[in-house]
């Protein structure tokens, strides 16, 4: 089975939860941006959650199926169609051979990701499946997507096939889908100038005082000058150091928020450097990491400061909650088959 894509869109990658074991040779472990949205949609097609999926970006992607193919699409609201008819999310979808997806202008969010039963079948390189732009590894010949590119599936496993079956029944011309979905696995999707929780970093305490305080109380927007190796950052008040600093360059991981000389500070994400010098002053709380790939340029937020136990313990309530989505799933699609 193939998929052909018409339009690539804004920037349309395929994407995995990353390259790992590698960053102290240089490379980064990019990776999808919303690994909760990835996650999910690879669980509602019957994969295990980390295939490789489509990471779509704001708006523009056309794609034709060319067989009967079970689908997922998560995180945000492109104005997604199918057949001309729009498709729901965060569900399976069981499309009929020949039907069109396209995805429109973002009604919220930034970034949809798109799994497909057995998910994406491109090479593996040091571990992932992962485009890498900047070093051109990874993905579809380490590129983004362009207009005649033709994407093949994996075998899809054995729930992946229950799935289909049990939507076979009320395929129509276009699309097929169950009553029942996954709940949202990022808040940006829902709220306005949503909070991030986050933690005083190694350097917090080098800030002055009222920059301690300010990283904390302001609001912050996203600047336009932000992408998949971070988001900068904008607020009211520009914090600053109690004293100039030299500093070691040292690893950065998903999340740290570095503090440049201009003051602003930027959130390092999926596609960042491996190392930094510029002062670590907070680390987002792994957890609300994945709401940054749904903020856009313009869009508000607020840092909140959360302990490190705190910060643990919401990881380990969003894998129990992945961890009971894989298993509704599989005993819903089980007993009806």
């Amino acid at each position: 089975m193939s998929i052909t894509v018409i339009r690539p869109g804004l920037l349309t990658t395929i994407q995995d939860l990353g390259r790992y074991r590698y960053q102290k040779y240089g490379v980064v472990p990019g990776g999808a941006m919303d690994t909760g949205a990835a996650r999910a949609a690879n669980i509602l097609v019957g994969n295990e959650g980390q295939e490789a999926v489509l990471e779509i970006t704001l708006a523009g992607a056309e794609l034709l199926f060319d067989k009967d193919m079970v689908i997922a699409i998560c995180g945000a609201d492109l104005s997604v169609t199918a057949a001309g008819e729009r498709l729901p999310l965060w569900r399976p979808a069981l499309l009929r051979a020949g039907v069109v997806v396209k995805f429109g202008a973002s009604q919220s969010g930034c970034r949809a990701y798109l799994a497909v039963a057995g998910g994406f079948d491109v090479p593996v390189v040091m571990g992932s499946r992962s485009t890498y732009l900047r070093g051109a590894i990874g993905g579809y010949q380490g590129r983004s997507l362009k207009s005649g590119d033709v994407l093949s599936a994996q075998a899809p496993g054995l729930l992946s096939e229950r799935i289909k079956s049990l939507l076979s029944s009320s395929l129509n011309d276009g699309f097929a889908v169950p009553h029942w979905h996954a709940s949202h696995f990022a808040i940006a999707d829902s709220l306005t100038d949503p909070i991030i929780r986050a933690m005083p970093g190694t350097h917090f305490e080098l800030l002055k005082e009222d920059s301690r305080q300010a990283l904390f109380r302001q609001t912050y927007q996203i600047a336009v000058q932000s992408d998949r190796m971070g988001y900068r950052l904008e607020g009211a008040q520009k914090l600053a150091l109690a004293s100039p600093q030299e500093l070691l360059s040292e690893a950065v991981a998903n999340g740290t928020v570095q503090l440049p000389s201009d003051g602003n500070p930027i959130v390092l994400l999926s596609d960042r450097q491996t190392t930094g010098g510029y002062p670590r002053i907070a680390q987002v709380a792994t957890v609300d990491i994945p709401v940054f790939a749904q903020l856009k340029p313009g869009d508000r937020f607020r840092f909140e400061a959360v302990t490190q136990q705190e910060a643990e313990r919401l990881y380990l309530d969003s894998e129990r909650d992945m961890r009971m989505l894989k298993a509704a799933i599989a005993l819903k699609v089980n007993a009806a088959n």
